[in-house]
């Protein structure tokens, strides 16, 4: 009842500070634009995807439906509806943070503006937003800002997917003069920068866990799978002129869960078949990169590590090992933007705890399987792979 009340005195107009932030209003993209015409760049829009299928499915409906949490299916994959990307031009703004960029102390951001939540996709005001709005700490104040960070951008496949693609979009349109970036960034973040030409130290840094007033806040909206943004990371950062050849299995036995059980007994019939054994922690993320340029068939376990793939060159195949227990459908997605060749083997998840961390255990056959088909599609499969 009480929460009942606070809201709809909040909807009467009561700035939300004066309850404690428990209640903010909630503005998403379209409305925001109702009432404010002419303050978005709309740089790409709404569009449905026309993906193939992973090449060892015949059909969409054998594809799992269930979207898990990620609010689409494998299912949805063939067909999905790629958001737009925009510029949001939101004038004065407050960007709050909670978080930080260790592996259990994820990064969330939240944007106010007028005292209302303005949330994009991965960009969403929780109750430890308002905590720390309570906590009243000095805010820092900044004159322009544009902001790209999502929740958990240190994790390897979202700053690949949905941060990398904002800033070579940015810096191709001569627009990272007012780019945020936190005080800590990762080696990958680093790397990463520095291969685009881009000096870390040249950005305006923050220190997350507070509060952020700026004056002129834009906002950049963006699709993690749009073939339009991943494509040109791919352009500026593989290196030119190389010719795949290599057959590349991942291993994940220095990884923090999702081991392959079964990676023993498949190994053997593996390097008989011309593959090399990679751990990804063995390689920086240029040496990363170059691999995945050489690679024309990659295997490997469902992980962070995967979304490498977007190095490879276009119709390359893509062995997927995942536990359809819990649906990801990220990779395919990826893969399919990408003009990959995907394959998808279904694999079981062992032990307690959070499916993300269990050990994965396959039938060897049903890998080799999907291996011997890609080998023999070779060099005819690779233009119809191609969107």
């Amino acid at each position: 009842m009480l929460r009942h009340l606070m809201r709809r005195a909040v909807e009467a107009g009561l700035p939300p500070a004066l309850l404690g932030w428990r209640q903010v209003r909630r503005l998403d993209p379209e409305t925001w634009l109702a009432g404010n015409p002419g303050r978005g760049e709309t740089i790409h829009v709404p569009a449905t995807a026309r993906n193939p299928l992973p090449r060892n499915v015949a059909s969409r409906e054998a594809l799992d439906p269930d979207p898990g949490w990620w609010g689409f299916s494998f299912r949805d994959v063939p067909a999905r509806r790629s958001g737009p990307t925009r510029l949001l031009h939101l004038g004065p703004g407050r960007i709050v943070t909670y978080g930080g960029p260790g592996e259990d102390d994820e990064f969330h951001p939240a944007i106010l503006t007028a005292g209302e939540a303005f949330e994009l996709d991965q960009i969403v005001f929780r109750p430890p937003h308002g905590a720390v709005l309570r906590r009243r700490p000095p805010p820092a104040c900044i004159g322009r800002a544009t902001w790209i960070l999502e929740r958990v951008y240190h994790n390897h496949s979202h700053w690949l997917t949905a941060h990398l693609p904002k800033l070579v979009l940015l810096r191709d349109r001569g627009g990272l003069g007012d780019v945020l970036l936190p005080r800590r960034l990762t080696p990958v973040m680093e790397a990463s920068l520095r291969m685009l030409g881009l000096d870390p130290k040249g950005f305006t840094r923050f220190e997350p866990g507070g509060v952020l007033e700026v004056e002129e806040l834009t906002a950049v909206q963006s699709d993690r799978f749009r073939p339009e943004l991943l494509r040109p990371v791919r352009a500026a950062l593989a290196p030119p002129g190389v010719e795949p050849r290599r057959r590349v299995f991942v291993s994940r036995a220095r990884a923090r869960g999702r081991d392959l059980l079964e990676e023993e007994t498949l190994w053997p019939a593996l390097e008989r078949r011309g593959f090399e054994r990679v751990l990804m922690e063995e390689h920086d993320f240029a040496g990363q990169i170059r691999l995945m340029a050489e690679t024309a068939l990659l295997v490997a376990p469902h992980g962070a590590g995967l979304t490498n793939m977007m190095f490879c060159a276009p119709g390359a195949h893509v062995v997927e090992i995942a536990d359809t227990a819990y649906p990801n459908p990220n990779f395919y997605a990826l893969a399919s933007a990408m003009g990959l060749n995907y394959w998808l083997v279904p694999a079981q998840g062992v032990g307690e705890g959070h499916s993300l961390h269990r050990d994965l255990t396959v039938r060897p056959e049903a890998v080799l399987e999907a291996v011997d088909q890609a080998l023999d599609e070779g060099p005819e499969a690779l233009e119809r792979a191609v969107p």
